[in-house]
């Protein structure tokens, strides 16, 4: 069971953890054993399938619009969320964030993108402050930061600052060169023919080098010849002595050697050989030096899903496992080798293709188009089930070409191996599926977890700081004493937003002075309030935490190398950003209604009263006298009150009702008698018991300026007022449109690098989709992206190129 790391929690932290036992619940569901070759359980399994119902492990892709940008740009991009195990849709988290980091690891940009049944769409506004250089693209949920950040989405961008002088290109600076070893299983044991991976690589690009080199023995015989298959990858089989070291001699191309020691041999220990011969069957040899006759246990897991589970007694220290392909799930299966303590002493990856994939089509009426003209683009797709698509439309140029990544790529391979894999997507393209070898090759030299044995088998429940959005944005704050800054628990807060709809929330610090509001619907870039009654609680601080996440992972970032043979493009660039801005700036800044209840949270009032419609008082209090029938005007000593209705009792309510002014709360009366009521546009007033939270009210009343902006109304000093940007705005991708004659003779030029983005394309089994945009004045060679998943969980992903020739199309 999920375990939520909060002491004595609040009800609402109890509320939403209660939540999230349900929708994890709800999210491994359907996942179970695949197959279990032996009836025997093991610790493992159960152990396995614990830590995945209290982990559930969420994956994010997002399809960025293009690799390239210019300060001025948008960048777009479309959010998919899969379950882990599965790769289906899914509808946990409601919030994404998303990142945008500099070569500091810092964030240069954030936003929060709203999800709704698994996808979501954002956009990035790239100042002209940035400088030229490569970016990170992250994103993650709030769930997702109870796991290693290595976990977050990642994907290099480059950003060019054509308003300023491109970076003086550094002198070449001597290349550095890695070069790694992989035993087969994880070790070298003596005497046994091992099979040894490795990795050449560039040491600032990462790239795979092709080198070859020789292994010697520390008499300096050579022992094994070695030589990469692709991407720096390889491997080669020798067998170690007992008492030995080895080391590797790498030929160089400038003649020099690099020396690099081999793993170490061990006397005693376990390891993995898999053989692939065969159509239907992995065979898994288990060589074990020291235990000739002990029992293992070898499991088979895909994703945390257990996929193959069998015992066995050694004999002289060898079995073979015989794992039928049928059973294996599509993706990386991690083959784990325990012995008879129940100890993982060993571990092997194996690879799947998926058996199916969500085959897209992409037909052009015709392959050339002229400039401003129409491109009609006809979408199918070979899904039995409904599939969300995304699509981009960009210019190919020395800057960009086509993206070495896709949506198959990152879920099937990146997001579960460690490192960075060079082309992925080579090994989801017809020539990359056939050959075995450098898949096998990437899962010995990438082999990664997304957990570790050691705490999956730990007797101690998995503890998670971090909730679910499972219902709208979470914020967290805390209460502190305004003098010791120690944790004041117990205290009912209130935060508001002013302006229209009204919102407005109530949270009880717990134990730590912690306080969890959830801000649903949330949207905009606007000012929250946060603040106790005052009247009874005057020396508290406040604090509103980021919701960003502040653990990051030092990745390989290459520099960026500008040419001069790239100077035409960049000033095209140039001209491309300002043409846009100049002509079409006014339509570049329209955004979608989200779609949300408008509203105030207490909904239908029992009396509402529009100011406007009766004669002006100058005076407040007059106004509540004289028209406002469900409240009656009190003054106890120097100070006024209000005492509501309770109609549906034909009573009065003795104490203040709540006084919320734009929705902010107000626990002096006599401030709000002193405002000016012809600032006031409208009053609700709820004549009955309001329940809201935890709280009970005896009534509410709510003044409305006419700009929602408080009207020049003092806050209490005391009150933390804060900026807060939620939900980012759905925003409208713009391009002109010609389909007259006078259109297409416009003056205006269009410079449009990115002709089209179409983030919520939805395509029906059996059923096509049409797609249309206009070329722009920019002659040249475009490439059509499109990407997605099906509801089943099948990953498609289709490429098209569309020339633009130099004439003007006729109509």
């Amino acid at each position: 069971m999920i375990n939520i790391q909060h002491n004595q929690p609040q009800p609402g932290i109890k509320r939403y953890a209660l939540r999230t036992l349900l929708c994890l619940a709800l999210g491994i569901a359907g996942i179970g054993t695949v197959s279990a070759q032996s009836g025997l359980q093991h610790e493992a399994v159960n152990s396995l399938q614990k830590h995945r119902q209290a982990s559930l492990q969420e994956k994010l892709y997002l399809h960025i619009d293009r690799p390239v940008y210019a300060c001025g740009d948008e960048m777009w991009f479309k959010v998919y969320n899969v379950d882990g195990s599965l790769h289906r849709p899914l509808d946990m988290s409601k919030v994404v964030y998303v990142e945008l980091l500099d070569a500091d690891q810092k964030p240069a940009l954030q936003a929060k993108v709203a999800m709704k049944e698994g996808t979501g769409d954002g956009y990035f506004q790239l100042p002209t402050t940035f400088q030229t250089g490569n970016y990170t693209v992250r994103a993650y949920t709030s769930w997702m930061k109870n796991f290693d950040p290595a976990f977050y989405f990642r994907q290099q961008v480059t950003i060019i600052n054509t308003f300023e002088q491109l970076p003086k290109q550094e002198a070449p600076k001597a290349k550095g060169y890695t070069l790694q070893f992989f035993p087969e299983g994880g070790s070298l044991l003596a005497g046994m023919a091992s099979q040894v991976a490795f990795k050449i690589s560039e040491g600032q690009s990462g790239k795979g080098i092709a080198l070859a080199g020789q292994v010697y023995d520390e008499d300096g015989n050579a022992v094994a010849a070695f030589a990469p298959h692709k991407f720096g990858m390889g491997r080669f089989t020798f067998t170690p002595e007992q008492g030995k070291r080895y080391t590797a001699k790498l030929q160089l191309p400038d003649g020099s050697t690099l020396e690099q020691a081999l793993p170490q041999v061990h006397e005693h220990g376990y390891t993995l050989q898999l053989a692939d011969t065969t159509a239907n069957y992995v065979h898994i040899a288990v060589h074990s030096v020291g235990r000739p006759d002990e029992q293992v246990y070898l499991l088979g897991h895909t994703r945390q899903q257990v996929v193959s589970s069998e015992r066995s007694l050694l004999q002289n220290g060898r079995f073979v496992f015989r794992v039928s392909k049928a059973d294996l799930a599509d993706g990386i299966t991690h083959f784990t080798l325990f012995n008879t303590a129940g100890q993982p002493v060993s571990e092997r990856l194996y690879f799947k293709h998926p058996a199916k994939e969500l085959a897209l089509q992409i037909a052009a009426s015709q392959s050339q188009y002229s400039l401003r003209d129409k491109v009609s683009l006809e979408l199918q797709a070979s899904a039995q089930a409904p599939a969300s698509l995304s699509m981009a439309v960009y210019k190919l140029d020395s800057l960009q070409l086509q993206p070495q990544a896709h949506i198959a790529s990152y879920i099937w391979l990146e997001s579960d191996l460690k490192g960075t894999i060079e082309d992925p997507g080579y090994y989801f393209s017809k020539e990359g599926q056939a050959d075995g070898q450098a898949m096998d090759n990437l899962m010995l030299t990438h082999g990664w977890s997304r957990f570790t044995w050691e705490g999956v088998l730990s007797k101690e429940p998995a503890r998670h700081t971090f909730l679910p959005e499972n219902h709208g944005h979470l914020l967290f704050g805390k209460v502190t004493h305004r003098n010791s800054r120690q944790p004041a628990p117990g205290i009912m807060t209130y935060l508001a937003s002013p302006g229209h709809p009204i919102r407005f929330y109530n949270a009880q610090s717990d134990a730590d002075g912690q306080l969890l509001f959830e801000l649903k619907d949330f949207y905009g870039n606007k000012d929250l309030v946060l603040q106790s009654d005052f009247t009874k609680d005057s020396t508290y601080h406040f604090e509103l935490f980021s919701p960003f996440s502040s653990r990051y992972t030092s990745t390989l970032r290459p520099q960026l190398q500008l040419t001069e043979s790239r100077a035409g493009d960049i000033t095209d660039r140039h001209m491309q950003v300002q043409v846009e801005h100049a002509y079409y700036g006014g339509y570049r800044n329209r955004y979608y209604a989200p779609g949300i209840d408008s509203s105030a949270f207490y909904g239908q009032p029992s009396e509402r009263y529009l100011l406007d419609d009766y004669k002006r008082f100058k005076v407040m209090e007059e106004v509540m006298r004289e028209y406002v029938q469900g409240v009656q005007v009190r003054t106890r000593g120097r100070s006024f009150h209000f005492m509501v209705m309770n109609r549906p009792y034909k009573a009065i309510f003795r104490q203040n009702p709540m006084v919320l002014l734009d929705g902010v709360p107000v626990f002096n009366i006599d401030k709000i008698m002193a405002l000016d009521p012809l600032k006031v546009k409208q009053l609700d007033v709820i004549a009955s018991r309001f329940f809201h939270g935890p709280l009970s009210y005896e009534g509410l009343l709510s003044y409305q300026t006419y700009a929602g902006d408080l009207a020049g109304f003092e806050l209490d000093s005391r009150a933390l007022m804060q900026a807060y940007e939620g939900l980012q705005q759905k925003r409208e991708f713009y391009a002109p449109a010609y389909d007259t004659p006078e259109q297409k003779s416009s003056r205006l030029a269009d410079f449009r690098n990115l002709l089209h983005w179409a983030p919520e394309i939805k395509l029906e089994p059996g059923k096509g989709e049409q797609v249309s945009f206009y070329t722009s004045d920019q002659p040249g060679t475009y490439l059509v992206v499109v990407q997605g998943l099906s509801a089943s969980g099948e990953t498609g992903y289709q490429l098209l190129q569309i020339r633009v020739d130099g004439s003007v199309a006729q109509k």
